[in-house]
Order: C-alpha cells, then sequence, then structure tokens
C-alpha cells in the first residue's frame, strides 16, 4: 500500500472502525494489529475500549512506510 493519504489507508481505516486491529493487519504489520485487538478487547470490558478503536483507526490511516 502507498502512503499516508492513500486509498489503501482510507480502507483500513475502514477496517479498523469495524474491527480493531484490522486495518493494520491489512497493512502487513501484523504484531500492531494483534496489539490492537488484544488492547481493545481488554479495555471493552471497564467500557473504555472505544478509546483505542479510534487509536486503531487513526493509526491505520495515518500509517506511512518507511522508504527503502
Amino acid at each position: 500500500m502507498s502512503g499516508q493519504g492513500s486509498g489503501g489507508n482510507v480502507l483500513a481505516a475502514l477496517a479498523s472502525f469495524f474491527i480493531p486491529g484490522l486495518g493494520q493487519l491489512l497493512q502487513g504489520r501484523i504484531f500492531m494489529a494483534i496489539v490492537h485487538f488484544v488492547f481493545a478487547g481488554f479495555l471493552w470490558i471497564f467500557l473504555l475500549g472505544w478509546i483505542v478503536h479510534l487509536w486503531s483507526i487513526l493509526d491505520a490511516a495515518k500509517f506511512n512506510p518507511k522508504k527503502t
């Protein structure tokens, strides 16, 4: 996927809107996908999962891969 603001990032942000971490998984960032998914799931128990859910969406939308 391309850099920040690309269509791929929009798709990833939409995916993270429905399931936290799914957007990161679509971008190939498996570790961050697991972190977002588990952290959001854990915090939803305490009704604070929406914070991580928003973080997941913003992280997917603003992702800018390093160019080699």
